[in-house]
């Protein structure tokens, strides 16, 4: 469904022009939350020790919806740096297979600024990064040198006739310096205004930052991420996306006043919690995916947001009969409508899933859920 074009890191994505509804086109997206990679998760994809992984189970049934999407997009919070040892928190370094699973599980952008960019000091983000470019990935939020930060930022996409503008930053990276020559996105009001407004230079259609912000484990956005989401927002950008609390946090519309005067409003994603994780803390079982479409007139240069909405998912640790654990990312609404589809699951993981995903609608009362 994908075709994409990578020249040297350049992020720009190509793909033939899809068929409109009437005089309308639309570009459908959706966003997931923390990619961790906890030791346990580590030893669960284990085949040959410190040489062959597997990580393709863990996103099997959420890949049809990733397909679906014409761009998947996730919070990539691990380094690859390509050799072992292999390390879960604090320090996580992963083996390569899981970015290979989640490229066949239909991602296309992982954002790379998170306070766990440094985990395998320099050497290892740039081995990240030529990774991830290296398996067709687009990458943002991390860079090997200024020159290339210069050269490829803020991320422009080009799709299906759209052109929309990724930006990524982060609150820090857990006190570990960043090593020369090697560039992390960390959040700077005057940096972040200035990006902003070469984003706009650029006239895309849409603006989207990507903030890994907050305070773990608090299911309420603070003071600091909606200032942050407003001055954002007041710069120019057209939605907001959080990650790091590892929970998933509300929802809303802010409206700000623009740097010209005008009065706008965005959507704010404060948190979309855990993707896959071994966290054990509440409500960092699972987190959402979000996805939303955005629509322009044929001929108009300016997209709005069009049909949007929050789909629960959910972290399961199944164990066969030798005692050998999987970790699954599970689609909770697919899960209730199609009991069967993963028939094995144990009763009180059952109800633990139903209790998570009755916390996060509860929390995201405000917003409509994905159907």
């Amino acid at each position: 469904m994908k075709h994409f074009l990578f020249f040297l890191g350049l992020a720009i994505l190509f793909a033939l022009p899809k068929q409109a509804t009437g005089q309308w086109d639309t570009l459908r997206i959706v966003f997931a939350g923390d990619i961790m990679g906890h030791s346990p998760q580590i030893k669960s994809a284990e085949v040959v020790p410190d040489k062959q992984y597997d990580y393709s189970p863990c996103f099997r049934y959420v890949r049809p919806i990733l397909e679906k999407a014409d761009l998947a997009i996730g919070n990539l919070e691990l380094t690859l740096p390509g050799k072992p040892p292999y390390t879960g928190y604090p320090m996580f370094r992963s083996p390569n297979a899981i970015a290979v699973a989640l490229k066949e599980a239909g991602f296309d952008i992982l954002a790379t600024a998170n306070n766990h960019s440094n985990d395998s000091r320099g050497t290892g983000l740039t081995a990240t990064v030529q990774t991830l470019r290296n398996m067709g990935f687009i990458q943002t939020g991390t860079f090997k040198t200024q020159s290339e930060r210069n050269a490829f930022y803020p991320l422009m996409i080009y799709k299906d006739g759209f052109k929309i503008a990724l930006l990524n930053y982060t609150y820090g990276t857990n006190g570990v310096p960043t090593d020369a020559p090697t560039i992390v996105n960390l959040i700077d009001k005057a940096q972040i205004q200035k990006d902003l407004a070469e984003a706009v230079a650029r006239k895309p259609d849409f603006i989207i930052t990507f903030m890994h912000w907050g305070l773990e484990y608090q299911l309420q956005e603070n003071a600091e991420q909606r200032d942050l989401a407003q001055f954002v927002l007041s710069n120019g950008s057209d939605m907001v996306i959080g990650s790091h609390p590892h929970v998933v946090q509300p929802i809303k519309w802010e409206t700000v006043t623009t740097t010209d005067g005008k009065e706008k409003k965005g959507l704010v994603v404060y948190s979309l919690g855990n993707y896959i994780s071994n966290q054990q803390k509440p409500g960092t079982d699972g987190g959402i995916m979000f996805q939303f479409d955005i629509v322009k007139n044929k001929g108009v240069s300016k997209a709005t947001l069009g049909k949007y909405g929050f789909m629960p998912v959910y972290r399961y640790v199944h164990k066969n009969a030798s005692g050998q654990s999987t970790f699954y990312t599970l689609p909770v609404a697919m899960l209730e409508k199609s009991p069967d589809l993963f028939p094995n699951i144990a009763a009180a993981s059952r109800t633990a899933m139903k209790s998570y995903a009755e916390g996060v609608r509860k929390r995201l009362a405000d917003c409509p859920e994905w159907k």
